[in-house]
């Protein structure tokens, strides 16, 4: 069983599209969702819409439910790997050691290929891609310079200009890949609907926004 681990966000649908554009043929999309919105493994925000996308995409899809409690988490994963008979994993990983380490090590104790296509891309390059082929929205931010004006707002051009003066200023990762924000893709090539969003609302906590969907639809392209 060849799967994907998904969360429906620019990285794992990016991944997903450049391993099938290899020919790796895709039999199962594995969402985690975790209780916590401080997993440290896991995306958190919309994740319950990731069944819209893989109806979408026509590909296999399950929920693996997790409290997202450190390092415990992984174990669910594992659990879920092994019941569904898992033998080459894809992930949407860039430069997380964290999050990389413990794949990989969970992946050679279980004899399972791991494939990162995007690790260590070039965050800009990639944000780019994602923009001309993508239709990926923010739907976290957690960091300084952004704010709630960024929810829900197309990673276009136009955001990539914006993106890149916050890293300037701020620092900011342009991959989000300290957790300064989350993303939810819409629409991709491989695609055979699009994501339409019926409501919506924006959470506040701290820092922290949160753009939750509240009702979403398939439509045809």
């Amino acid at each position: 069983m060849h799967a994907v681990l998904f969360s429906g966000g620019k990285d794992s649908t990016l991944a997903l599209h450049k391993v099938v554009e290899k020919g790796i043929n895709i039999d199962l999309l594995i969402t985690m969702q975790p209780e916590s919105k401080e997993s440290y493994m896991f995306h958190y925000p919309n994740v319950k819409y990731t069944e819209l996308q893989a109806k979408a995409l026509g590909i296999k899809h399950i929920f693996v439910f997790t409290k997202g409690e450190k390092e415990k988490e992984l174990e669910d994963l594992e659990r879920a790997l092994i019941d569904n008979e898992v033998d080459l994993l894809v992930t949407g990983a860039v430069a997380s050691k964290y999050q990389a380490d413990r794949i990989n090590m969970l992946c050679q104790k279980n004899k399972i290929e791991h494939i990162a296509p995007l690790w260590h891309i070039e965050p800009e390059l990639e944000l780019r891609e994602i923009a001309s082929k993508f239709y990926a929205i923010i739907t976290m931010v957690a960091a300084e310079g952004l704010d709630t004006s960024f929810l829900g707002k197309k990673i276009d051009e136009s955001m990539i200009e914006k993106l890149l003066y916050l890293n300037r200023k701020y620092g900011i990762n342009l991959a989000f890949e300290g957790g300064e924000a989350e993303s939810f893709v819409l629409d991709a090539p491989l695609f055979k609907y699009k994501i339409n969003i019926n409501k919506a609302h924006i959470e506040k906590e701290g820092m922290r926004g949160i753009y939750v969907i509240d009702d979403a639809y398939l439509d045809k392209k």
